[in-house]
Order: structure tokens, then sequence, then C-alpha cells
């Protein structure tokens, strides 16, 4: 299958380190993911289609689901990453996951999906709908279509009485926001009905606390963008020395009478009429 809707570069890059900051956010998130999955009816036996699979977590949640009797297919354009998932996989001993280097149009027409997942995909695709339009071809009448995406308006929301955290937010959703839709996420229900799918069921989550895994993400993503914030000129001197930021971040909300957050996690799905 051939299409136009080719996603836009991905700002964080294929770094080792950035590798390894998706293995440790998709630790933090995989609770959310596996409660849509498994709502999503997700199981043994089922054929799944995973898109734009980095370095393969949501791809191994998936393999453990549909069990030896199943199988994954994951995408992935960057090669750096497909090595990484692949490596993952046999480490791990999973034996019903494959890995392919392609784009998500380049997809081949094979036997047709049970399944199609996705988590923070969709918000870098220029015609989402589109996307789910053509990848329908490859799923069976039945089939399920779950996604995970994000939101921040709510974080900039909440984090507006702390302003360290509020100012590195602020840089973060910024450099993003120049190559990716940073609310996919409330946007998923109109873009499953736009592509044809039924109503999806949608639900939202925004992790608050003050617990230190939050100064470190953010500290993390900072770093894995930095490239892109350069290019962009963006001024993040009102974030002081970055090698403190951390325990910068940790002291102000501890000190604080409010609680930080992570960005919005929101999930939907569906089944193909």
């Amino acid at each position: 299958m051939t299409t136009s809707h080719a996603s836009v570069d991905y700002p964080f890059g294929n770094t080792d380190s950035e590798h390894e900051r998706l293995v440790r956010q998709a630790a933090r998130v995989a609770p959310v993911t596996q409660r849509l999955f498994r709502d999503a009816g997700i199981g043994p036996g089922q054929r799944v289609l995973d898109i734009g699979s980095g370095v393969g977590d949501v791809a191994m949640l998936a393999a453990r689901l549909v069990g030896p009797s199943g199988e994954v297919i994951g995408i992935e354009r960057d090669p750096k990453s497909v090595a990484k998932a692949r490596a993952r996989v046999t480490e791990a001993g999973l034996h019903n996951l494959s890995f392919y280097e392609s784009d998500v149009g380049e997809i081949p027409d094979r036997k047709l999906f049970d399944v199609v997942v996705g988590r923070f995909i969709l918000m870098y695709f220029p015609d989402p709908v589109g996307a789910l339009r053509s990848i329908s071809r490859l799923v069976r009448p039945g089939g399920v279509f779950a996604f995970q995406e994000p939101s921040w308006v709510s974080v900039l929301a909440h984090l507006a009485p702390l302003p360290l955290w509020f100012a590195t937010a602020s840089v973060i959703h910024e450099t993003m926001g120049a190559t990716a839709n940073l609310e996919m996420g409330p946007e998923l229900y109109h873009t499953f009905v736009q592509a044809g799918l039924p109503e999806p069921a949608v639900h939202m989550e925004l992790p608050l606390g003050k617990e230190p895994y939050l100064a470190q993400w953010y500290y993390d993503t900072l770093c894995s963008l930095r490239p892109q914030i350069d290019r962009l000129h963006l001024r993040i001197e009102s974030l002081g020395n970055l090698d403190t930021l951390v325990s910068k971040l940790q002291a102000e909300v501890v000190e604080s009478n409010a609680v930080a957050c992570w960005f919005a996690s929101v999930t939907a799905w569906s089944r193909k009429p």
C-alpha cells in the first residue's frame, strides 16, 4: 500500500540517550496503554499492526497480550530504532513480534490485521485522518483501532502557579509544537469519525504529584530537544543552569502548595465497520 501521509521529522532525534529516555518514558506510561488495549479487547491469537514503533515498547506490550498464538508487526522508519527494537525483542525472548523499516505509507499489502495501534504517532502526521483511512484497508471488518496521543493545554494551565515548571514546559511545548500537533489527543474523537470509523471510546489521564520522576522527565525531554531548541533560537536563560534544573524543579514543587504534572494522555479505540 502506498499513500502520501508520511509523518514529519521526529524532533527528538534518534541518539542512544533518546532511546534510553523513550524506554524510561514507556515504563511510566505503560499502565495507561495497557488499559487501553484491554478495554479495546486486544488478546490472545490476534494479529496486530503497530505504527511508529520506535524502540519497540508498544509492540512488545501488544505481543505479550496476544501471546504465542498471535502476531505483532511493528513499522518504524528509523533504521537505528529498528535495530534497537529487534535487539530488545531478542533479549525479551518474544518470538511473535517482527519489526520492519518502513514508512507508514509504504506498508506492504499482507494478510489483514485484527488490530492497529499507535502511541504518540498521529501527532506527527500532517493528515492523520487520511493516514487512518489508508491503514483501514489493512484491517479486517470488526478490527480494532486503538491510539494514544497527548494533550498539553491542561498541563500549561496546571503548571501556571509553578514559574520554573511553567517556563520549562513552555519551552518543550513550543519546540515540539513546531513539528507536532500537541493536541492530537483531544482530536482523536473527530479524527476517528472523519476517517470513517464509529465514534470511539475516549479517555484522558493526567498524572499529578511531587514525585522526582516528573522533574527528571522534563529535564530529559529538554536535553533531547536541545538541538531543535537551538535551531528555533528559543530563549532558555530563564531556566538557569540546566545541570541543576532537576533539583530546582523538585525544590519548587516541594516548597509549594501545588503539585506538578506530566503531559496528559488521551486514549481512543473503535472497531472498523
